[in-house]
């Protein structure tokens, strides 16, 4: 009997899509790839989430051929601006400023909205004839020359690799015992989109805050995306609150340079915290996006590092299949973790530096930090490597991360 040569991605949101579609691209239709989620269920999307994807993966769906069902709803981040204060004081000074271009006409990040990008995901998916089941993985075995996958369904299908695709809380990950490191931050991030009267004009605002940061991200019309940082306790209240003391919270925050501020939406608070897994292969298993690793959204970071992945272990195991290898097989797996993993690491500890020196009101802490802001917006060549680095354009770039076909 022939050794299976398919793949099965447990996890269908925009790391499990986004990999199968780059798969059939590069493998053709005669390796089957099988979506397995429940969520797939669930459509059209409710994801009341927006999301920032930075150039680098805004080429990777071009690539893939989904930006362009998007881009027409998609809001561009023309600019940065960052501030230092606490809540109440009356102005808050601006420390750095970024332009938002990586190349001429290309803004270093784009806003999209969840439910826009995982409908057009799962619209390509299906168009590409990639098989979506709308049940887990309940179970794998695994063997020498494949991967025997049980669905929640009760169907058994054979693979060369399963890829856990399932979120921060992976089953996946689990059952093959790869254990993470990390920690808990004792803060959640409080996500809400806001209405207001003044045009954002395409700019992005992150208020450092003492509880930690403030960010406000721009949405198509006269909206923004809040990513608003609280202690943990102090996020459950505030989302806890009547709509007209919310109102007095949010505005205390916002501030009035855009006018009379209004939640679209009802706020929900996400506990934060950091880890990574120890591994991101096993065998025959392959892990990316949150099952992987979650960092704090300080950089606004987490859902492009897992896209990331997306394209390294997209043309790694593209590659190994030209060359007629098994990429289910420990030596081609490696070389994905190897890619990964040095990027993964120096995001993390970036992010948790920042998160210390951000998140709180330390006189000496903040002399050193808004020091270094203002540093740093006056050296073009440092901002600009910033912006490279934040754009998923430096170090080994995968190919579809280039915008190029694998």
């Amino acid at each position: 009997m022939a050794a299976p040569k398919g793949i099965v991605i447990g996890g269908g949101a925009f790391a499990g899509l986004a990999l199968a579609l780059a798969l059939r691209q590069g493998l053709g239709p005669d390796v089957p790839v099988v979506v397995a989620d429940p969520a797939l269920a669930t459509r059209p999307s409710r994801d009341p989430r927006a999301s920032a994807i930075v150039a680098a993966c805004r080429r990777m769906f071009g690539a893939i051929g989904v930006w362009d069902a998007v881009a027409a709803e998609s809001q561009p981040i023309l600019d940065m601006v960052v501030t230092d204060s606490k809540v109440d004081d009356a102005t808050r000074p601006t420390f750095l400023t970024f332009a938002g271009e990586v190349e001429p006409g290309e803004p270093f990040a784009h806003m999209v909205e969840n439910r826009r990008l995982i409908d057009e995901l799962v619209l390509h998916t299906e168009a590409a004839g990639i098989d979506l089941r709308a049940t887990a993985v309940a179970s794998f075995d695994t063997r020498p020359d494949g991967v025997s996958v049980t669905l929640g369904d009760g169907s058994v299908i054979g693979a060369a690799l399963l890829v856990a695709a399932d979120g921060a809380r992976s089953k996946l990950r689990e059952r093959a015992g790869i254990a993470t490191h990390g920690w808990d931050y004792d803060q959640s991030g409080i996500v809400v989109t806001v209405g207001h009267e003044r045009d954002h004009e395409g700019r992005a605002e992150e208020h450092f805050l003492p509880a930690g940061p403030f960010a406000i991200l721009p949405l198509r019309g006269n909206r923004s995306s809040l990513v608003w940082t609280e202690k943990r306790r102090d996020a459950e209240r505030i989302v806890a609150l009547p709509d007209d003391e919310f109102h007095t919270e949010l505005e205390r925050r916002f501030g009035l340079h855009l006018g009379e501020v209004k939640a679209l939406d009802k706020p929900r608070a996400f506990p934060l915290g950091y880890f990574v897994a120890r591994s991101f292969i096993g065998e025959r298993l392959a892990l990316i996006g949150d099952a992987a690793h979650v960092i704090h959204p300080i950089a606004g970071q987490g859902l492009n590092m897992g896209l990331k992945d997306v394209a390294a272990l997209a043309e790694t195991i593209v590659d190994a299949a030209r060359l007629g290898m098994d990429f289910g097989q420990a030596d081609v797996l490696e070389r994905y973790q190897r890619w990964r993993r040095f990027d993964t690491m120096s995001m993390g500890l970036a992010t948790n530096v920042l998160n210390f020196m951000f998140s709180n009101d330390l006189p000496f802490v903040r002399s050193i930090r808004d020091i270094g802001l203002g540093i740093v917006d006056r050296l073009p060549p440092l901002k600009g490597a910033f912006i490279k680095q934040a754009a998923g354009l430096s170090g080994e770039v995968p190919r579809l991360l280039k915008g190029e076909a694998i």
